[in-house]
């Protein structure tokens, strides 16, 4: 029963991946206001997973790799969809995915070259994630209920874009620092 429970967490982080194209398909249809009610959906999914497994002591190793693909799914999702029916730029989008693709290959870099890389999440990337989410739902809210207030969303993409950018510094340094670290010592 209680291998069972443990993967209530995981279940809920299936339900989020599933949420990723079925919030795009529905963008993509022009349903806004299903596609904010699916973006919802999937953040209380992502909420309830994270206390479970954190109160519960649900967590488990499929989880630590799931729920962080299952975000990243989602965003990916929304921004490209987004950017197709004229929402978002262009540039924001390529920005936020090419952010997480630098990450994922700086990771793999490091584990290639066997680098003492300590991969965690850091605040910077944590709040640029939170503000990244808070556009597309802004976004999906403005669509949802025929707001037009294109200088708001200037502004959003713009504060987007900048802890984007923040956030992919922040973990371009600690790659420079590791390999620093791994090249003053003695061969």
């Amino acid at each position: 029963m209680i291998a069972l429970l443990r993967q209530i967490p995981n279940l809920l982080t299936v339900l989020r991946l599933a949420c990723a194209p079925v919030t795009a398909l529905l963008l993509l249809d022009q349903a806004y206001p299903a596609a904010l009610g699916v973006f919802v959906f999937a953040g209380l999914t992502d909420l309830a997973d994270g206390f479970l497994a954190k109160r519960y002591g649900l967590d488990t190793q499929v989880g630590a790799w799931l729920d962080p693909a299952a975000d990243k799914l989602l965003m990916l999702a929304s921004f490209l969809a987004l950017t197709y029916v004229g929402v978002a730029p262009p540039w924001l989008t390529v920005l936020v995915l090419a952010r997480d693709t630098a990450i994922v290959l700086g990771v793999l870099l490091a584990k290639y070259m066997a680098w003492p890389l300590r991969v965690q999440p850091q605040l910077l990337g944590k709040i640029s994630t939170a503000i990244q989410v808070a556009y597309v739902g802004l976004m999906l809210l403005m669509l949802a209920f025929e707001i037009n207030l294109p200088n708001l969303a200037h502004v959003a993409a713009v504060t987007t874009a900048v802890f984007t950018l923040a956030s992919w510094l922040s973990y371009g340094q600690v790659l420079l620092h590791t390999i620093a670290i791994r090249h003053s010592r003695p061969a």
